[in-house]
């Protein structure tokens, strides 16, 4: 699995809050300034695309304010800090590249923008005519805008979503432990799990919760964000960001930080936004002998699997699929309507006409518009 790695075109490198802050929350620009010698390397043979946090940590430190241990600052309180930090996070990383002949860009996303097809392909465009001049877009959630319809979260899932919009093969995560462990790493025999062919409910527990006082994302995100990557066909690393020379390390095939398997084949790429829309319109929620054809058999999903909807969404809508609501296995195009489907939930397909007084299709949401991203439980 990792002897391919050096073979991948394209990579998106997530840098988290903990990578780029010292222990006291201050920006570190001296490591900041390290990996953009590593990523102008990377550069060299690999189109990489960058999404960095420290936004909100660097205009905390502009603005003086210090985070109470155990209270958290409001929403606009963050949305204010990251609207200063953030030309600042862009400066940092603009003199970090700069210095080895590299050109910067900022690109900054909500949710809406990757959810939305017309906007995804504006984004994909963009981004191929940044990476075609050799240039390292630097994306971040725009923060200041970005309200719970619309926020993508952390920027984990944002780096996903962005692989899925550049048709990366690699997501490489620098974080400030070496990778995922069996256990607490503070704890005695913990072990570093080099590889890791599926995530299993297993793998997830060992994750645990979340993350840092200055960060939003935590393991369990990551672990989340690598198990949807590896159903797109997307391979996974977590590393440590202050580890010398961790992504030419990985690259080369050495035994550095955590990998996750693939564990499909590349999405085509209205798959590919389908993955990478951050949220359906609704839910769809299915019973477990649904789940079992779709993700296992490659079904369709008829209206006999069905159970109830959440949510309203028209044709054509993308549309989350799931056993379980908080937890959504598969996406796709709606076939109808939601109160349409409400109607025939549960029916064969030669009910549908004698419930409706009308048929567009058999299936509720088509096999070649449905996207799977939680292959198995």
């Amino acid at each position: 699995m990792r002897s391919a790695l050096s073979r991948t075109k394209r990579l998106v490198v997530k840098v988290g809050t903990g990578t780029l802050t010292d222990p006291s929350g201050r920006f570190d620009r001296e490591n900041c300034a390290r990996l953009g010698a590593e990523l102008a390397a990377l550069a060299r043979d690999h189109r990489v695309v960058l999404v960095s946090s420290g936004a909100v940590a660097l205009g905390a430190e502009r603005l003086g304010l210090v985070r109470t241990k155990g209270k958290p600052w409001d929403i606009p309180t963050k949305q204010a800090c990251a609207a200063v930090g953030q030309p600042h996070l862009m400066a940092a990383w603009g003199d970090a590249l700069g210095a080895h002949g590299l050109t910067v860009a900022q690109v900054l996303l909500t949710a809406d923008d990757l959810a939305s097809r017309k906007r995804f392909l504006n984004a994909r465009r963009t981004f191929e005519k940044l990476l075609e001049a050799g240039v390292v877009p630097v994306v971040n959630e725009n923060d200041t805008v970005a309200v719970d319809e619309i926020k993508v979260g952390d920027n984990d899932t944002l780096a996903g979503l962005v692989a899925g919009c550049v048709e990366a093969g690699l997501v490489a995560m620098l974080t400030d432990v070496e990778g995922l462990y069996d256990r607490n790493p503070a704890e005695r025999g913990a072990t570093l799990l080099h590889d890791v062919p599926r995530v299993t409910a297993e793998i997830e527990r060992f994750a645990g919760g979340a993350g840092s006082e200055r960060s939003v994302g935590g393991m369990a995100t990551k672990v989340k964000a690598a198990r949807r990557l590896g159903a797109q066909g997307v391979v996974t690393a977590l590393l440590s960001g202050r580890r010398e020379g961790a992504l030419a390390a990985l690259l080369a095939g050495e035994p550095v930080g955590t990998v996750f398997a693939r564990g499909a084949a590349r999405l085509t790429s209205r798959k590919g936004w389908l993955a990478a829309a951050a949220k359906g319109k609704g839910v769809i929620l299915v019973d477990p002998g649904a789940r079992r054809a779709l993700t296992e058999q490659g079904r369709s999903l008829l209206p006999s699997g069905v159970r109830s909807v959440e949510g309203q969404f028209g044709v054509g809508d993308p549309v989350d699929i799931a056993v379980d609501p908080a937890r959504p296995f598969a996406r796709g195009l709606a076939g109808y309507a939601a109160e349409e489907i409400r109607k025939i939930a549960g029916l064969k397909t030669s009910e549908i006409e004698r419930a409706l007084g009308y048929k567009y299709l058999d299936e509720i949401v088509h096999r070649d518009d449905l996207v799977v991203l939680e292959p198995r439980e």
